[in-house]
């Protein structure tokens, strides 16, 4: 089973451009971006990141601030904070054995890196990978990550695989069902996610008053360290001005 998925893999494979590096930094942050983040979003987001900040030490050089207003648009803002911290850490300290020991990497994104960047004998398990082994009832081996990957995002859907174009459909004992629709995330529009953005792009673009921003928006990003409080104005970390 995993000889036909490789070999599909070898035809078929998304040609992503975290997939043309080892360097350890690089696919870190495709990693993070991806969290929770569609690949088409983010392909020209990692490219401008890698063009501002090529490399660990050049991130951790940069101001909090710059990093924030970089991340503005893919979400889930303290993704980006986190890989500022862990460039820091990395920058200071080297790589850690246990790479979850980075601020923002659990034990997916820790996977990830250990194999695809420092060739670790380990399968990194996200959604998509564990759809693929549950269907199938295989045990893959870490070889067969990326190619579990692009099966799942775009052959072994959630709700209705497409079993007609499957490598795996010959001898897959799930072949031909379909699924209950998946819980959907919660809507953005009117929540407080998008309070929250909408609070951080305005601070973003310019220090503002706290008078005339979302207040329990600014107190939750105040918590994450997205922001900062001085005087009654509100700016991104480093950057607020005290007022008398």
């Amino acid at each position: 089973m995993e000889a036909a998925l490789l070999a599909w893999f070898d035809a078929h494979g998304r040609d992503l451009p975290w997939r043309r590096t080892r360097d350890p930094y690089a696919i870190l942050v495709s990693e993070v971006m991806l969290q929770q983040t569609q690949v088409e979003r983010v392909v020209p987001r990692y490219l401008g990141w890698l063009e501002r900040w090529p490399t660990v030490e050049a991130l951790a050089a940069a101001s909090p601030a710059d990093v924030i207003r970089a991340w503005q648009g893919l979400g889930y803002n303290r993704r980006g904070l986190n890989l500022h911290r862990a460039g820091q850490q990395i920058a200071r300290d080297g790589w850690p054995e246990e790479l979850t020991d980075l601020p923002g990497v659990g034990p997916y994104t820790a996977a990830a890196v250990a194999s695809f960047a420092f060739e670790r004998d380990v399968l990194p398990v996200d959604t998509n990978v564990r759809r693929v082994q549950e269907r199938t009832g295989h045990a893959f081996s870490p070889r067969a990550g990326q190619a579990l990957m692009d099966l799942g995002a775009t052959v072994c859907l959630a709700r209705i695989p497409r079993c007609g174009i499957c490598p795996l459909a010959e001898t897959c004992p799930s072949r031909g069902s379909r699924y209950e629709p998946l819980r959907k995330q919660s809507r953005f529009d009117g929540s407080f996610r998008q309070r929250r953005a909408r609070a951080l792009g305005l601070v973003a673009a310019a220090e503002r008053p706290l008078a005339d921003l979302d207040a329990e928006a600014v107190e939750s990003l105040a918590r994450d360290g997205l922001v900062e409080v001085e005087g009654g104005v509100v700016a991104l970390p480093g950057e607020a001005t005290i007022r008398a």
